[in-house]
């Protein structure tokens, strides 16, 4: 039999991490009349003095003596919960970041439209958000899509999940994808991400952020040189719009701002935190990549073939 370190990746090393261990039962015979084993799997608390500490999902700690471990490794971690959430699930959230928008549903699809929209169309806000189900015939949703924004005065814009199946079905129809418009959907545990911008703030030259609240949305400006909003709605913070002049990058002042709106969310509740950035954005998907966010799906947005302008 080969030596215990030569028969799993196993070690000190392994302290605090998930694993999964194969051990032998001393004493106990298995249904081939050799030696009964068991797997265990959960988070190695110790290893030390000839015995190993497992946290298993549930229940006590287990002590097993180093010398019965058959093989084992360290796994993965569990993912986190926010990371089941489907991706319709988490897109819904959107909406909260316009409270005032028109939606109206087509099974589990959303016709979104600003009706008093400032400045240029959002895409987000001026879209079918195409997750899910139409509850109808692809033809017959496709038609009930382009009669409400025909009767809106707007263009024909389709949110869905990149390189799905809707996405082939309407490609094949000659819809388009619009330039630069694929955005990664990043979550986060709203606590960690804050203890990690707190931890990254440049402290030199940083003004004093200034913080605007309306109901369960704010917005965060700061040196009148970087801006971003949040809005809050059931235990989830949705940051969007952050903002930093070129003249004034590499300060610190965009991960002040988060920092601030996380501040805010947390104050009121909030436990995950999300957002949209595109995915050719390097600069901001390193930054919030840093404070602990990490993708969950990616979007993409199509117009017709007969599209003119679409949101930007």
């Amino acid at each position: 039999m080969p030596a215990p370190s030569e028969a799993h990746r196993l070690g000190p090393h392994v302290v605090g991490r998930r694993v999964v261990v194969r051990r032998v039962l001393p004493g106990e015979t298995g249904p081939s009349g050799g030696p009964a084993m068991t797997d265990l799997l959960g988070v190695c608390l110790a290893w030390g003095d000839g015995r190993c500490v497992i946290a298993p999902e549930s229940g006590e700690p287990v002590s097993i003596a180093i010398a019965d471990i058959v093989s084992g490794k360290p796994v993965p971690p569990r993912p986190s919960p926010r990371l089941r959430v489907s991706p319709r699930a988490a897109e819904e959230h959107t909406r909260w970041l316009w409270p005032h928008l028109e939606v109206e549903a087509l099974g589990e699809w959303q016709l979104r439209s600003d009706p008093a929209p400032v400045g240029r169309l959002l895409k987000r806000a001026n879209s079918c958000l195409a997750f899910g189900s139409p509850g109808l015939p692809l033809p017959a949703a496709l038609a009930r899509v382009e009669e409400f924004y025909a009767a809106r005065g707007r263009d024909v814009v389709v949110q869905l999940p990149l390189a799905g199946e809707l996405e082939s079905a309407l490609v094949d129809r000659g819809w388009t994808p619009v330039p630069g418009g694929d955005a990664h959907f990043l979550l986060a545990s709203l606590s960690w991400a804050l203890r990690a911008a707190r931890r990254h703030r440049r402290a030199a030259d940083l003004g004093e952020p200034v913080l605007e609240e309306d109901g369960d949305a704010a917005v965060v400006r700061l040196d009148g040189a970087a801006s971003g909003r949040a809005a809050y709605r059931d235990d989830w913070l949705g940051l969007h719009g952050l903002a930093v002049d070129p003249a004034h990058r590499r300060r610190g002042l965009a991960t002040a701002v988060v920092g601030e709106l996380l501040e805010w969310g947390a104050e009121r509740g909030a436990t995950t935190a999300w957002l949209h950035v595109e995915v050719d954005n390097s600069p901001a998907i390193a930054l919030y990549e840093a404070l602990g966010f990490t993708r969950h799906h990616t979007c993409r947005y199509l117009v017709p073939p007969a599209g003119g302008g679409s949101p930007s």
